[in-house]
């Protein structure tokens, strides 16, 4: 992250706008003060993507509206890039934009080019990559992926070249490496992070995350997870609900006791633990804001 953080900085002279994308679940959680050289020298436009897995209540989408302009953040979209065959959004929104922000400014060394250049910068697994071909099926009609997409953290490692994502006149995107600031500020900063795949789960730990889940549905009293994995009533207790997570999907292991050399059946909690995750992810247990208390 330190070397690619490093090869953004040295594009950005060649760069005429920022487009920054963010999670909507954790619309402050883990955004980088790195960013903010980035976001100051130049125009910034953040997209809160996933907004479909995301609680939209107005009331909640004018708070975080709020508190990012306390920020400095004036312009912000709510997205879901997944989506982006049935919306106009990034035809007739955002490049003209990108476009109308950067002709609104002075733009030293690029004066008087005919064309633009934006770069996408973001946490890990937040939808750079996804937006970058999305961009370029609505402006060109080119519907193969431009650049690799994955749904873990880590894809893209590298700045890329240019990608043409638009004619008339000619744009064009950069695409970064995921960036996460170098120190989590807590725990439940970082535990958010995890629930929304921005850091591999193997280095939190599939049942931390899983535990962590479940105690944030229970402090608010969401108990969605009950009837979604056909439980007798709320839990609090991690141990307890993967047990019985692994048992409803016939996630066992096979153990063999060293004492007696017989094998025993037991609870998977781990894939158990994959289960909630996946199930937390993709809508299934609600629309969360993950951040409701920032």
């Amino acid at each position: 992250m330190h070397k690619g953080l490093g090869e953004m900085q040295a594009r950005l002279k060649d760069i005429d706008c920022v487009i920054e994308i963010h999670d909507a679940r954790i619309p402050f959680s883990g955004r980088d003060t790195q960013f903010r050289t980035f976001i100051q020298l130049r125009p910034h436009i953040l997209l809160l993507n996933k907004a479909d897995l995301a609680d939209s209540k107005k009331s909640q989408v004018l708070n975080i509206e709020e508190k990012l302009k306390e920020q400095g953040v004036d312009t912000v979209f709510f997205t879901d890039l997944r989506q982006f065959e049935k919306s106009n959004l990034l035809r007739k929104e955002i490049l003209p934009l990108v476009k109308e922000l950067t002709d609104s400014r002075p733009r030293y060394n690029r004066e008087g080019l005919n064309e633009y250049t934006a770069m996408v910068i973001g946490v890990p697994n937040v939808g750079k990559s996804t937006f970058i071909n999305a961009v370029r099926w609505a402006n060109l009609n080119r519907k193969g992926k431009a650049v690799s997409v994955g749904d873990k953290a880590g894809v893209t490692r590298h700045v890329s070249n240019k990608i043409r994502v638009d004619n008339s006149p000619p744009v064009y995107i950069i695409d970064t490496p995921g960036i996460l600031t170098p120190k989590v500020p807590d725990i439940e900063n970082g535990m958010r992070l995890g629930l929304c795949s921005c850091v591999p789960d193997h280095l939190v730990g599939e049942e931390n995350l899983a535990d962590y889940l479940l105690y944030w549905l229970n402090k608010r009293e969401n108990f969605s997870y009950v009837d979604y994995f056909k439980l007798d009533g709320p839990v609090d207790n991690a141990m307890v609900f993967l047990t019985k997570v692994a048992v409803n999907n016939q996630k066992v292991l096979r153990v063999r006791d060293v004492a007696t050399n017989q094998i025993e059946r037991k609870p998977d909690l781990q894939a158990a633990a994959l289960i909630v995750l996946r199930a937390f992810r993709s809508g299934e247990l609600g629309r969360v804001l993950l951040d409701d208390d920032m």
